[in-house]
């Protein structure tokens, strides 16, 4: 099956961002950017929420001057350059004042995963990729060699050990993991969790392993999972997932049979959908599939054009979102 042309949420950020990743140790050159008057500061707060106008889906982004009187000696991070303009990420930990800005700043909090398909796509793929760098800020304190506090370097892209003797540097860290959509003649392989609404299915996912290879990954966890066994598997796409802070690798596998044998407890159930069966399911309100927000949608909705035509994958889709 052939990739997917369109970027899928929070993804094709590089087509209007420049990440300026170069400039980034050129402290005199970043504090310049962010003196300038076309600068803008993405506000979150300590949950990883961000600020939005309180009467259009779009992020409330602070100016230089409402940075200064509301946020002055908050440490900043350098996001890149959009048409020029310099964009900064900023976190306010305290709950109180996240809650004294909403009022002053006529903004409201919202989480990645209420409104990724309701803000613009450049916004939401922002979105993502300062919350991925805020979260690693707040889960990353000590060096993992000596345990000395750590200090931001790089404008807010590398962390560095404070200790003399050791001074490592510590970088963002990416979780990777797999994603797939498994046919066999017709069919394709979901699953469903003990923890997720009821009759929610999704494709199969995991994280990949040391020392192993991206297809190794999707074989091995189809394996352990459901028992079916995979032999072509072939990339699809990816999406930055920072839920916390994960990349998911999306593929399409073909399984040598539908035998289904779940070995390590992780999914509550596993079957395998005809495109009429997905259909019929949602229409009569026992089946609903992953959010449209995910990569999963897409490897969905990108196996059903394939194997039921354009016209089928409209029409599920639409009964899905409207359901």
């Amino acid at each position: 099956m052939a990739a997917t042309t369109t970027p899928n949420t929070f993804a094709g950020l590089s087509l209007i961002l420049d990440r300026v990743a170069e400039r980034r140790d050129d402290s005199a050159w970043v504090a310049a950017q962010s003196e300038s008057p076309h600068a803008r500061w993405l506000l979150l707060d300590a949950h990883g929420a961000a600020f939005l106008h309180n009467n259009r889906d779009a992020l409330r982004w602070l100016d230089g001057h409402e940075r200064e009187r509301w946020l002055d000696g908050h440490e900043a991070s350098l996001l890149g350059l959009v048409d020029g303009r310099p964009l900064f990420l900023l976190t306010v930990d305290d709950d109180a004042q996240a809650g004294a800005l909403e009022t002053a700043l006529d903004a409201r909090r919202a989480g990645l995963r209420a409104v990724g398909l309701l803000l613009p796509a450049d916004e939401a793929g922002l979105f993502a990729y300062a919350k991925g760098l805020a979260h690693w800020h707040q889960e990353t304190r000590h060096c993992a060699r000596c345990g000395a506090p750590l200090r931001r370097v790089s404008s807010g892209h590398r962390l560095q050990c404070t200790q003399a003797t050791c001074g490592r540097l510590h970088f963002p860290r990416t979780d990777a993991a797999m994603i797939v959509i498994v046919e066999h003649e017709g069919a394709c392989l979901l699953g469903r969790q003990t923890s997720w609404p009821p009759g929610r299915y999704s494709t199969l996912a995991g994280f990949v392993e040391p020392g192993e290879a991206l297809e190794d990954a999707v074989r091995r966890e189809v394996a352990e999972e459901s028992g079916v066994i995979v032999d072509e598997v072939h990339y699809h796409s990816s999406q930055p997932w920072p839920f916390p802070a994960s990349l998911m690798l999306g593929f399409t596998a073909t399984a040598r049979d539908r035998r289904i044998e779940r070995r390590d407890g992780e999914l509550e159930d596993a079957r395998w959908f005809t495109p009429q069966e997905l259909l019929d399911g949602i229409e009569h309100g026992q089946l609903t599939l992953s959010s449209p927000v995910s990569v999963s949608w897409q490897l969905i909705m990108h196996w059903l054009r394939e194997r039921a035509g354009a016209e089928m994958a409209q029409r599920i889709a639409k009964t899905a979102l409207a359901c």
